[in-house]
């Protein structure tokens, strides 16, 4: 079968649809061709090879995901249990089936839409399919709605695809995450769907009732019921938060999987662990300069802000979209700094910015994806300022050198 795609390739060679079936080609087998001379850089490792790696550190939140859009929903329906056992009420075939039946057709969706429009280009230009888009279909099915109905992140998809990276010149050109770029679309597009307690548990936009009750199923999450500056205490534990046993997107509420990801992409050599350090610096900096506020007294809690500025600075790191965004999206090696120094400054303005935003506005208290995409804008800024300073410091010291020289020349 090998002999026959390749023999099929080589009939097809120089036409229009060369791309599309190449694309197919190399994701099945290895391509055949070799450099004709000597290479410089020898290595295993090639785009399609670094997606998929996002891809596995990936999978164990799409997993979760699965399990917990149906937690959820039963939960809500029936009440969350008193005693909760892992096996016994989360990873159940209950769950399971609910789950799978909601995110499955986000993620058939997603890549359906994205890699057409892919190919589209591909076949219009001339150029060989790019792989980018295999973490990005992954990625925004995570940073969803559970309910997200599926024309609306069609049109998103393609949006995103093709203004966020196409009009760029496509991977490694574009300036902001495509990824992010859907998430914002659909925000500012169809915003009653990407906020409120409504959307983060499966049908409780269409007020499905619990049992021997009238109230319609509350997807409220922790960042929303702070925002409402309520004082009683919300119901879910640090360690539902920690490990994701609460409302939200897909696959952003368990912080254990997602620290667990990027761990696996700082090994790998994929992520930069100076990107995801500084954010989390920036997010706990934010935070606590917020609870100095509130413990000087400088607000009372008549403020709409009280509740979210006196959230312990570092729970902002286990609730929301955060975690997610610093690992996952403001590393995108294509969109953010490049310097080393540059990647520190890239990563803590995100952390700083999220947590601003999240505090003051309260009708959207999760500002991660705003903040990246705005730091996607500003990278190559800090890139070059950060290479001016290293030019300067160098012409400098090749300055005091020379002038050393000289006098010492004279002084010989």
């Amino acid at each position: 079968m090998k002999q026959a795609l390749h023999n099929y390739k080589e009939k097809i060679k120089g036409n229009k649809w060369a791309p599309a079936f190449n694309a197919i080609h190399t994701f099945l087998y290895t391509p055949n061709e070799v450099t004709q001379k000597g290479t410089h850089v020898k290595a295993v490792d090639d785009l399609k090879r670094t997606m998929n790696t996002v891809i596995l550190s990936l999978v164990p939140c799409l997993l979760f995901g699965i399990f917990n859009a149906g937690y959820q929903h039963y939960s809500a329906i029936n009440g969350f249990p008193e005693s909760f056992s892992l096996f016994e009420h989360f990873i159940n075939w209950e769950n399971f089936i609910l789950g799978i039946t909601t995110v499955l057709p986000l993620l058939i969706v997603s890549y359906g839409v994205g890699l057409a429009v892919e190919f589209v280009f591909a076949v219009i230009k001339g150029h060989e399919v790019e792989e980018g888009y295999l973490v990005t279909g992954m990625l925004v099915p995570l940073i969803v709605p559970i309910d997200t109905p599926l024309w609306m992140l069609a049109i998103a998809v393609i949006f995103g695809v093709v203004i966020g990276k196409e009009v760029f010149g496509g991977t490694g050109m574009n300036i902001l995450n495509p990824a992010l770029t859907i998430r914002a679309f659909l925000f500012f597009a169809y915003p009653t769907w990407m906020s409120g307690d409504k959307v983060w548990v499966h049908d409780a936009v269409n007020g499905v009732t619990k049992a021997n009750s009238t109230d319609a199923i509350s997807g409220e999450t922790v960042l929303g019921y702070l925002a409402q500056n309520r004082t009683d205490e919300y119901a879910y534990s640090l360690s539902d938060m920690f490990y994701g046993f609460i409302p939200g997107s897909v696959g952003e509420t368990s912080a254990f999987l997602i620290l667990l990801g990027g761990l696996f992409l700082i090994f790998a050599k994929i992520g930069s662990w100076r990107i995801m350090l500084s954010g989390v610096l920036g997010a706990l900096a934010m935070g606590l300069i917020f609870n100095a506020v509130v413990d000087f007294g400088w607000i009372g809690s008549y403020s709409k802000f009280y509740s979210l500025m006196a959230f312990d600075y570092w729970k902002h790191l286990i609730v929301g979209g955060l975690a997610f965004g610093i690992v996952f999206m403001a590393t995108d090696p294509v969109t953010a700094a490049q310097t080393n120094r540059g990647k520190w400054i890239y990563g803590f303005l995100i952390g700083f910015i999220s947590v601003m935003i999240r505090v003051f506005n309260p009708g959207y208290p999760e500002g991660v994806f705003l903040a990246i995409l705005l730091m996607n804008v500003f990278a190559p800024t800090i890139d070059h300022y950060v290479v001016q300073a290293n030019v300067k410091r160098r012409m400098k010291r090749a300055s005091l050198a020379q002038a050393n020289s000289n006098f010492n020349t004279q002084n010989a």
